[in-house]
């Protein structure tokens, strides 16, 4: 008798999506598939207005990465206005390039304080109620006070310079919308009021320590975990270092050899097509040259660690060594956590440097340029590599969008890890269990999906799982 499992919604994760687990006449899993099922539509909506108001319209997308899509749309529509990201005065980019790593400083500390430790500290067979953050503050004081100040400093950062935590404008066609004055410059560096630049580096070390004890408690199971070959896709600066601003592309197999070799940002659409499938809004980003079956890549955390040769601060670099010692590239799921603190480790680093820098305080904010009919723009957002493609007339209105983010790059990963997960864990027990279950979920959380980004999806409701035999009759049903 064949069998369908369905889990919906995937929970902890931003958005909403479904999961259905497909079993043969043995209880074997057959095919998995990763499910976004609601759509609203960005691309086509966001034409016909004006290019300058696209930074502030397209971070309506998402409520946990706003700026991410805000500066993303900012570099495009600077192309659109005649300028590359070197022509923006250096008042502007520093404040842009200090928003966007005070950004992924507070997302990742989002996920892995709040959506992540449940699964960590407690593991995945712990009952539902124990797995959330109310339960870590109580297991773990310290640690649940510490991700909880980390998170406040990357929005108070986003505050200062967008003038909101959600939802805030900095960038504008050309530079920047505001200064960012000595004080609000020593409200971080002096921990009066909230905790200073310095305690962040620290408290970021010791979270990476944290994982590093972790891994090594549990290396067997966190090793074979969701473990599956593939791509990684990342930025990287000229030299091969970590960049999370403004790169170039690289790729690499999963032996490790080079398939994109470090283009520039504006030929992206000679290397890559998205595919497309009847079960899901989310497409599916491939290299051309490689195609469809093999050429598609995970990005973020663990593919950005993968794919650059070095990270340009000197405590992060310590860790990426140690990091690297366990395997290059790395294609285990669950070391997508370590990969993103030690990044949040670098970004306490860049924002250290640049609170420092005298010229983040300057009021040399635009530059002018020559309009141009498209423009392109590729950061690194907290979740993996964000493209944002647009078209305007004479007339300055948008005549065509297309965006390509992080979770649209791992759609083909997060369905491997989804099979990975499933058949090993029905393999081994063949019972539908809510540990089991979890354990899926788990290897879905370890990307950060956002879905709303990715489709831009919206819903809630209960999580139920249903049993169809092969006639499409209900069998079993579980609801939680």
């Amino acid at each position: 008798m064949k069998q369908k499992i369905v889990i919906e919604p995937v929970t902890r994760v931003e958005g909403h999506g479904k999961v259905t687990i497909h079993l043969d006449e043995g209880g074997r899993v057959t095919d998995s598939f990763f499910h976004i099922v609601e759509f609203r539509g960005f691309e086509r909506f966001i034409q016909g207005h004006p290019y300058w108001e696209v930074p502030v319209l397209v971070q309506r997308l998402c409520g946990i990465c706003p700026v991410s899509h805000h500066l993303a749309a900012a570099k495009a529509i600077d192309r659109l206005h005649g300028l590359e990201p070197e022509d923006l005065s250096p008042t502007a980019g520093k404040l842009r390039r200090l928003l966007h790593y005070g950004q992924i400083f507070q997302s990742h500390a989002l996920h892995f304080f709040y959506l992540a430790s449940p699964d960590l500290l407690f593991g995945a067979d712990a009952p539902v109620e124990q797995r959330n953050v109310v339960a870590v503050a109580k297991a773990n004081q310290e640690l649940a006070r510490k991700g909880i100040l980390m998170r406040k400093f990357g929005q108070e950062i986003i505050k200062a310079i967008a003038g909101k935590r959600i939802h805030g404008i900095c960038a504008v066609p050309g530079g920047a919308y505001k200064t960012f004055s000595e004080a609000e410059r020593d409200y971080f560096l002096m921990g009066r009021a909230i905790p200073s630049i310095d305690t962040m580096t620290n408290w970021a070390k010791e979270t990476v320590d944290f994982i590093k004890k972790y891994h090594e408690d549990h290396a067997a199971e966190l090793d074979e975990f969701a473990h599956f070959p593939s791509g990684h896709l990342g930025l990287v600066t000229p030299e091969g270092d970590l960049e999370l601003y403004n790169g170039r592309m690289r790729a690499i197999d999963a032996e490790g050899k080079i398939t994109l070799p470090d283009i520039h940002d504006s030929l992206y659409r000679e290397y890559f097509a998205e595919a497309v499938e009847p079960w899901t809004y989310l497409k599916f980003p491939y290299l051309k040259n490689i195609g469809r079956e093999h050429g598609w890549n995970r990005v973020g955390p663990l593919s950005r660690l993968n794919v650059a040769d070095r990270i340009p601060t000197p405590l992060a670099q310590q860790e990426f060594e140690i990091f690297r010692a366990a395997g290059t590239p790395n294609h285990r799921s669950m070391y997508y956590h370590w990969a993103r603190l030690i990044e949040m480790l670098h970004c306490a680093e860049v924002m250290k440097d640049l609170l420092l820098d005298e010229e983040i305080t300057g009021d040399d904010l635009l530059r002018e340029g020559e309009r141009q009919p498209q423009g392109i723009g590729i950061i690194e957002a907290p979740r993996g590599t964000l493209i944002h493609y647009y078209e305007a007339d004479e007339k300055g209105k948008v005549t065509k969008c297309n965006l390509i983010v992080s979770t649209t790059h791992n759609n083909e990963g997060m369905n491997r890890a989804v099979r990975s997960v499933a058949a090993a864990e029905l393999d081994r027990r063949p019972e539908i269990t809510d540990g089991m279950l979890n354990k899926v979920e788990v290897a879905i959380r370890a990307y950060d999906p956002c879905l709303s980004c990715a489709t831009h999806a919206l819903g809630q409701m209960p999580l139920q799982v249903q049993v169809f035999d092969h006639e499409g009759k209900l069998v079993q049903e579980r609801v939680r």
